[in-house]
């Protein structure tokens, strides 16, 4: 009787323990659980402690609410210019219901990630080899868009995709780099070229300068040294008449006639000794009374230009 009794405490016991891991449910946090009542959707667990109906209600799905990091598998991709490269990348989502994510489709994870190999392969297909590598954004914003209208009726949002690699045939790499190679010296060239324009234009520039700044000042020299003479000459004219009007006013004193009887005298003895000196014969003249008469001449030259008493000077 007592091993009765034992017998079924246990029995009573296993039964309750089971029963309450059947009822008692937590949700741990960021997580949602699909509870079904007799295999029909009846509603969502959220974080938290529940009790479920034991025998009547169970836990069916059970989904994390954290965004999780898709792996997509490398694939061949042809371009807009028949080039095969092999593209790898990441997608990036986050459930957003639950109950769609349970009921609207078996396996959301394979679905995606093949909806996201066949909208690459599309937008490869739309643009050249060479533009695959700067519109990698372009791209993958146009696959996010493409695969958010897919999963919608599945609860899943789609938040980024990220190309990882994109592996060009080994021939197709080797063309690439000669291609840029080429470029770049093509570049060094036009550079190089540049250069040397722009130094023969400045050079050409400095000697247009200098030239004009030199007739500049050979032309200002020119215009200084013009007034230098003229104000020489000016001068030269000034001093000379001041010099004849004085000894106009000389000779017109008292003892001018004389003194310039006695000047031009000396002045004929000397240009006479000069004479003799130059040539090589003595040159004598042959009235020595020549001198006299020199003087005379001069005298009544003086007298003819001398104004009348009561004439005007002309």
């Amino acid at each position: 009787m007592d091993q009765g009794v034992l017998l079924f405490v246990i029995v009573v016991a296993v039964l309750a323990i089971t029963i309450l891991r059947k009822t008692a449910v937590v949700v741990p946090q960021q997580s949602a659980y699909i509870v079904q009542r007799l295999g029909k959707y009846h509603s969502t667990l959220n974080a938290g402690f529940h009790i479920l109906l034991p025998f009547v209600e169970s836990v069916a799905y059970k989904h994390s609410l954290k965004e999780d990091a898709l792996d997509i598998p490398e694939q061949i991709c042809i371009t807009k210019d028949n080039v095969q490269v092999g593209i790898d990348g990441v997608l990036y989502l986050q459930v957003l219901d639950a109950a769609r994510a349970s009921y609207g489709i078996s396996n959301y994870h394979f679905a995606i990630s093949q909806l996201a190999q066949t909208m690459l392969r599309s937008e490869i297909g739309k643009i050249d080899l060479d533009r695959t590598f700067e519109e990698r954004s372009t791209i993958n914003m146009n696959v996010v868009k493409e695969l958010d209208k897919a999963t919608e009726p599945w609860g899943v949002k789609v938040l980024r995709y990220e190309i990882k690699n994109i592996n060009p045939p080994r021939d197709i790499i080797q063309a690439m780099e000669k291609q840029m190679r080429a470029e770049r010296e093509k570049r060094a060239v036009i550079l190089a070229s540049e250069g040397d324009r722009d130094a023969k234009i400045n050079q050409a520039e400095g000697e247009k300068q200098r030239v004009i700044k030199e007739s500049e000042a050979k032309r200002q020299q020119q215009i200084n040294e013009a007034a230098g003479q003229a104000e020489a000459i000016l001068s030269v004219a000034t001093a000379t008449a001041e010099g004849l009007k004085r000894v106009a006013e000389s000779v017109s004193s008292q003892g001018g006639r004389e003194a310039m009887q006695l000047r031009v005298a000396e002045e004929y003895v000397h240009q006479f000794g000069n004479l003799a000196r130059t040539a090589n014969t003595l040159v004598v003249p042959a009235n020595l009374s020549d001198v006299a008469s020199m003087i005379a001449l001069a005298t009544k030259v003086f007298d003819q230009s001398r104004p009348v008493a009561g004439t005007p000077a002309r």
